[in-house]
């Protein structure tokens, strides 16, 4: 889309193109963070159970520290915990991921409201540019030239192609980075339930 034709849509284009590299910006942002807060969990559990089966808790919490994201925060709060009762340690632990879930979460919510609202921006512009275009045809006392009302309507038909392409892209993304989100806190509920299950065994002298 040439810049002339883009200005053609009207003043509410730019307001959908600021939503979208707004959108794009927190995409990028969200992907790099659940990039960094990626790792393998199963070879991470399996260092901390031999760590804490070896009762070397110090060395577990110190490799918590090391690894980042999420799971690695609320195994670390398990085994700050690991000399208390077990409902103690469970409750350490969802205490550590009620704070880090909306972490994985922030921003989402910004592609979630420019999905919505892109297209009704989109119609918006498509309402003004139709009642102009009405407004003409009432000015010249209906004798118009069809070619003419063709080309006020095409450009009033941009800003809702327009506010489209952008909401797709907007729900794409955040469908996308809802999935790779619930399946960190899957593991991090797996996590949980396996630390849990640990410390209280080690407590237990099983």
């Amino acid at each position: 889309m040439s810049f002339a034709i883009f200005n053609q849509g009207g003043p509410l284009m730019y307001l959908i193109l600021a939503g979208s590299v707004i959108g794009f910006g927190v995409f990028l942002e969200r992907l790099y963070h659940l990039h960094r807060a990626r790792i393998n969990t199963e070879r991470f559990m399996e260092s901390i159970r031999s760590l804490v089966r070896e009762s070397r808790i110090k060395e577990a919490i110190e490799l918590c520290h090391r690894t980042p994201g999420p799971v690695a925060h609320i195994v670390n709060a398990g085994l700050a915990s690991h000399s208390r009762p077990r409902a103690e340690i469970r409750e350490a632990i969802e205490d550590a991921g009620v704070h880090e879930v909306p972490r994985l979460e922030k921003n989402l919510v910004v592609l979630a409201t420019l999905a919505h609202i892109s297209p009704l921006l989109g119609l918006l512009g498509t309402v003004f540019g139709m009642i102009r275009a009405f407004m003409t045809i009432e000015e010249m006392q209906g004798v118009v030239n069809p070619s003419d009302l063709a080309g006020g309507i095409w450009e009033a038909l941009l800003t809702t192609a327009f506010g489209l392409l952008v909401a797709i892209g907007a729900y794409v993304a955040y469908n996308y980075l809802v999935a790779r989100v619930g399946k960190m806190v899957l593991d991090m509920e797996s996590s949980a339930t396996g630390v849990v299950n640990l410390l209280a065994g080690e407590e237990a002298g099983t």
